[in-house]
């Protein structure tokens, strides 16, 4: 009888064993067929060349290393119908006179004679057309931005008067920061014929460097939303806006929620800095240890500091409850391209409903 049940027994602790290994073995890696099938039956009816895109995609997915779960690709999907609906060079209407407003304002932040400017744009370009006419007449960043190139290299002084003047900041279907991405071009899987900046305008550069942007860092988010926000403010501007609003609840003080916790433009603190100061004795932190710790806020070791823990536990303290830690920043977008007032919220909100689509088309 004992035997038995001492049989049974092991026999149980073996199928509970079994039990617990299979849940916590991970899925098999999907074959590259399965995921571009996916990224095509994904892909809005509209898109023009769907292999293509479904093999670029792939490719950045699996260079980067990052998992092509459903929830990935339609994020990806999302954030590129929101940028470009999918063109590879998306055209922008008026986009001449945005750009020559956009130099005029930058030659005059560098003190730079608008007359010069003007004369400069007058020259003649190898194609007969003086630069004025040709930034007239361009349609598509990837037009303006390779003119703009040719006009400094071409007029006197070019390079030394006008090479950071260059109106083209985004790129490519994802709109990606051209900045970031010359920053993340070390493992870039692809040869660089000129420069990383037209890599962006194509789709596999502009897919690569978007699809890093939006998931190349990790993040202790619950909801795909709040990458949204952070791919138009800023990796981790979400969980710093949460961060402000504690520090707001705790000490009084009104702060924007823009995700900015640090100045890094000037020697003097910042407004969130400055408020977090004044919660010194209570976090038994001195001002240089607030500061640093204020820094670690450009990544995610940023929740694992005393710093964090502690004013997310005084506000919650104060408020009688838990707070967010996640908030939609409140930035209203500045860019040349932009007409109405628009927001950090609002772009969120709209990836996220393309994002929602996306995932029942996939049945989920």
């Amino acid at each position: 009888m004992q035997a038995n049940r001492l049989i049974m027994s092991v026999a149980a602790l073996l199928v509970l064993a079994g039990c617990g290994t299979q849940r916590t073995q991970a899925p098999p890696p999907r074959k590259p067929a399965e995921v571009k099938a996916e990224i095509v039956r994904l892909l809005p009816a509209e898109t023009v060349d769907r292999q293509g895109w479904a093999t670029d995609i792939y490719a950045a997915f699996a260079a980067q290393n990052i998992a092509p779960t459903t929830q990935n690709l339609c994020s990806v999907l999302a954030v590129t119908e929101q940028e470009s609906t999918f063109q590879i060079d998306p055209s922008v209407p008026g986009l001449g006179k945005i750009a020559r407003d956009e130099i005029d304002r930058r030659a005059a932040k560098a003190h730079i004679p608008g007359l010069l400017v003007s004369g400069a744009l007058q020259v003649s370009s190898p194609n007969g057309k003086s630069y004025s006419e040709r930034l007239n007449a361009a349609r598509s960043e990837k037009e303006l931005s390779a003119i703009f190139d040719d006009f400094i290299s071409m007029v006197p002084m070019g390079r030394t008067l006008f090479a950071g003047f260059n109106p083209v900041h985004t790129a490519g279907p994802m709109q990606v920061s051209i900045d970031f991405a010359e920053q993340q071009a070390r493992n870039y899987p692809y040869p660089v014929g000129g420069s990383i900046r037209h890599e962006v305008f194509t789709r596999r550069g502009g897919m690569y460097f978007g699809i890093a942007h939006l998931l190349g860092y990790p993040v202790s988010y619950e909801q795909p939303l709040y990458r949204f926000a952070d791919f138009n403010a800023g990796w981790y501007a979400s969980r710093n806006a949460a961060f402000q609003n504690a520090v707001s609840r705790a000490t009084g003080i009104a702060l924007a929620l823009d995700g900015d916790l640090v100045r890094y433009d000037s020697i003097m603190p910042g407004t969130t800095e400055l408020a977090v100061r004044t919660l010194g004795k209570q976090l038994d932190m001195r001002n240089p240890t607030i500061r640093d710790q204020l820094e670690e806020g450009k990544g995610l070791e940023f929740e694992d500091t005393r710093l964090y823990r502690r004013v997310f536990a005084l506000a919650e303290q104060a408020e009688g409850r838990p707070l967010p830690r996640a908030v939609l920043p409140g930035i209203v977008l500045q860019s040349p391209k932009i007409t109405r007032k628009l927001t950090t919220a609002w772009f969120a909100k709209r990836v996220d409903e393309r994002y929602q689509r996306c995932m029942k088309r996939a049945g989920m």
